[in-house]
């Protein structure tokens, strides 16, 4: 006789394994409600760590599960909202950051709008509002709402308890015309002297730089690394014997909220990881970095806080709008270096390169947010349009004028009148021709 299967949400016995490097992962069975066999698992420097944390995670999918049966179109919005993110903690898929960002924009931006009404009330007509009310605002707040409450809609489809996501029946957002800016060597230059001479001299309270904010530059123009990522490079990353050098980009600097910032073991996405070869500028300032710390351990920041700490983006972000300000420069960010670099490389080696330079999957990503705009033709179509240059001696009119001229006005058969007019005849026609 078959074994009676546990029913739905039934959780099984904890037992622990070593992990090795002294860790411990405990795992645990339990029949999801697809009435599947799942296991959860959880590690820890103990056993009794590993236990704790995988009752955690066994707490929120049992939390997720009694919910998901009580999920239907009469469930209220703000509930829907509370399962979301629940369900989002049990696939634990997302970075903290994101899981953060996730949750300020439902409960700030979605959920005052929809905070009153039931699954069921909200309908195309009252999202599609709600977006054009939010495009008022900006295209990006449009957009992120648009995304997040399409997240916490598609879950209720999946649940069974609505038919359809409201979301998709929505009117595209148009994107307002906006071309990615781009700076050049000239203008790169103005930002390298203003962080250069920033804070520095007479007259100013407390320590000058370090010098750690024209390093991070020259790493970010010479690799396109975002800024998270440039912060995040450790000395095993570098290989500056190499001809040409290289760098390895392979994380990225996270600042919790309410919590440390640390280094990321991966960056934003896979394709993201990658080694690039470093122009000589980089690989000049990544020794003087590096001359300047002395001796790292291989796994070290090679960017890091007079405390050793990682450097969070924020601050890096801050200093160099300060620095450019001082210099009257604005409108440049982090991201503009490595639009920049998208630029010059599309330039000199087409989208492609630029996008795997980049970390793309997609080289429309690039060429729509990254490369500026060249508005300059080819110049080839200068010479394939000299096909189209007058014959010599082809010029009928101007050889009867200057034959005219040379009779006095007047030829056999006509005058110079008649025949321009001729002329102005057979244009119109050509002219009404291209019409048809």
């Amino acid at each position: 006789m078959p074994r009676p299967r546990v029913p739905v949400g039934t959780f099984g016995d904890i037992w622990t394994e070593p992990a090795g490097r002294g860790r411990t992962v405990a795992k645990v069975w339990f029949r999801d409600e697809d009435g599947r066999r799942r296991q959860l698992s959880a590690a820890g420097a103990s056993a009794a760590e590993a236990r704790r944390r995988l009752k955690e995670k066994v707490t929120t999918v049992d939390r997720r599960l009694s919910a998901a049966a009580e999920i239907t179109g009469d469930t209220a919005f703000p509930e829907m909202v509370d399962y979301w993110l629940a369900d989002l903690d049990a696939e634990g898929e997302l970075a903290p950051s994101s899981r953060q960002r996730y949750e300020w924009e439902v409960r700030h931006l979605v959920l005052p709008a929809f905070e009153h009404l039931r699954l069921r009330e909200i309908t195309v007509g009252r999202v599609d509002r709600y977006l054009k009310r939010q495009r008022q605002f900006s295209y990006a707040r449009a957009v992120h709402s648009r995304k997040i409450l399409s997240l916490v809609m598609g879950l209720a489809l999946r649940l069974e308890a609505i038919d359809r996501n409201p979301v998709v029946g929505v009117k595209r957002l148009k994107r307002p015309p906006q071309a990615p800016m781009a700076i050049d060597a000239a203008e790169l230059d103005v930002i390298r002297r203003a962080v250069a001479t920033w804070r520095r001299g007479k007259g100013y309270s407390g320590p000058p730089p370090d010098g750690q904010l024209e390093a991070i530059i020259e790493v970010m123009v010479g690799t396109s690394a975002r800024i998270g990522e440039a912060l995040a490079i450790r000395v095993q990353d570098l290989d500056l014997d190499a001809s040409p050098p290289t760098l390895r980009i392979a994380g990225t600097i996270v600042s919790p909220k309410g919590a440390p910032t640390f280094r990321q073991d991966h960056p934003k996405t896979a394709k993201a990881v990658r080694t690039v070869a470093i122009p000589s500028f980089t690989a000049e300032a990544l020794r003087r970095r590096l001359d300047e710390v002395g001796d790292l351990p291989l796994g070290h920041l090679v960017f890091f806080s007079r405390n050793g700490t990682p450097l969070t983006t924020a601050n890096v972000r801050r200093r160099l709008r300060e620095a450019l300000r001082d210099a009257g420069v604005d409108v440049v960010t982090p991201h503009t270096f490595r639009r920049t670099v998208a630029t010059v490389i599309d330039r000199a080696a087409g989208t492609d390169l630029a996008a795997e330079l980049l970390g793309h999957t997609s080289t429309a990503i690039t060429k729509l947010h990254y490369i500026e705009p060249d508005e300059r033709v080819n110049p080839r179509t200068a010479v394939i349009l000299e096909a189209l240059a007058p014959r010599l001696g082809s010029d009928p009119v101007s050889q009867e004028a200057q034959a005219a001229g040379e009779r006095g006005g007047t030829r056999e058969g006509g005058d110079v009148t008649a025949e321009v007019r001729s002329s102005m005849g057979a244009a119109r026609y050509l002219r009404a021709r291209r019409r048809r």
